[in-house]
């Protein structure tokens, strides 16, 4: 199992802004009706599950499992206009939070459940991400969103989610916890050679507070990180922001493995 490691003092800081423009995005697209839930775990348990050339990010000593529900909308290519109907579908995604050998600071998608099999094919052939097709709705009543997922392809059978959020206040400033769940500018994904960087840019995050009325589900358990014993120690919804994605970055070299 790979284990956590030292980075160097150049890391990246977790900020609320994203750190550099994107000029000539790759991808534009809008996330939109986030609930962000997140269970904390030891860096142990989920190290081997990251991509070499990366080991678990940390906030006091512990990374997190993230579950989050959003709709997707208009994705767009090289600058053009999105997609109104392919390119707009609900997702949900289980994710890891990394850090890689130059301080970078981002998530590893351990599952991508999606409402639309074109993109879901694209994003599995093209970037080798973990799309998975799935039934999906998101529905708002009041102040209460509620996202369902029953996964139809490729597996594993029975994979699953409801989960249904009411959002309360804004939040003014976020914590340092919540900046570290929510400002993530890239992504860690295992490529030829290693784990390539996507970077991303988008507005600073509004953030709410959010109760979570229900969670069941087994996709967390599904994408072979270790069930949650505990309650999450983050709840939070958005009602989203523009997305622009960059170009892949090169493989990152491999970290030292730590004692």
């Amino acid at each position: 199992m790979q284990k956590p490691a030292a980075v160097t003092p150049d890391s990246t800081a977790v900020t609320p802004d994203a750190p550099a423009a994107i000029r000539l995005p790759l991808l534009t697209q809008e996330w939109l009706d986030l609930a962000f839930i997140h269970w904390a775990v030891e860096p142990t348990a989920v190290a081997g599950l990251l991509p070499r050339g990366t080991v678990p990010d940390t906030h006091d000593g512990l990374t997190f499992v993230g579950l989050v529900a959003f709709r997707m909308h208009r994705v767009g290519w090289l600058g053009l206009p999105g997609v109104p109907y392919f390119g707009s579908f609900p997702e949900t995604n289980v994710r890891l939070y990394s850090v890689d050998a130059h301080g970078r600071r981002g998530v590893v998608f351990r599952s991508m459940d999606a409402s639309r099999l074109i993109p879901v094919v694209m994003g599995r052939v093209g970037f080798r991400l973990p799309y998975l097709w799935s039934r999906m709705t998101v529905r708002t009543v009041g102040d209460t969103v509620t996202y369902t997922s029953s996964r139809r392809w490729p597996g594993p059978s029975g994979a699953y989610s409801r989960i249904a959020v009411q959002s309360g206040e804004r939040i003014p400033e976020p914590t340092g916890l919540e900046h570290f769940l929510t400002a993530r500018w890239g992504m860690h994904n295992a490529f030829f050679g290693g784990a390539a960087y996507l970077p991303n840019h988008h507005p600073r995050w509004p953030l709410y507070r959010a109760e979570l009325s229900t969670c069941d589900e087994n996709l967390v358990t599904s994408a072979g990180v270790p069930a949650p014993t505990d309650a999450p120690v983050s709840v939070l919804y958005s009602p989203g922001v523009p997305v622009r994605l960059g170009r892949p970055a090169r493989p990152v070299p491999s970290l030292p493995l730590g004692p």
